[in-house]
């Protein structure tokens, strides 16, 4: 199987934070994912920088992910810059979390 972004962001979605019942994909916490011939490189971030579950969440997607990398190392770098916000939750999180336009 060739590994795809898509592939990568179907596990992802797999992962979620446990104070928050919905993914890490939708929550916005994955800015990038790059693919090359001996890794994949995974950049993130937290809601918050001192998540309790941050160590537990870095673990689970970096198995998540080594899951379906073919070998490739899997390469996790936690960011944060920009800053996380609720701008980057997509559509279907905020419906979720009953978080509209006018409620943030």
């Amino acid at each position: 199987m060739v590994l795809t972004k898509e592939n990568i962001i179907e596990v992802l979605r797999s992962v979620y934070d446990p104070e928050i019942p919905v993914n890490i994909w939708d929550l916005g916490l994955i800015y990038d994912i790059g693919i090359g011939e001996k890794s994949v490189d995974i950049k993130m971030t937290f809601t918050s920088p001192t998540c309790p579950m941050m160590e537990d969440l870095l673990q689970q997607v970096h198995d998540s992910v080594a899951a379906v990398s073919g070998g490739r190392d899997v390469h996790i770098e936690l960011v944060w810059d920009p800053p996380w916000d609720l701008s980057r939750m997509s559509e279907a999180a905020r419906l979720e979390l009953d978080l509209t336009e006018q409620g943030w």
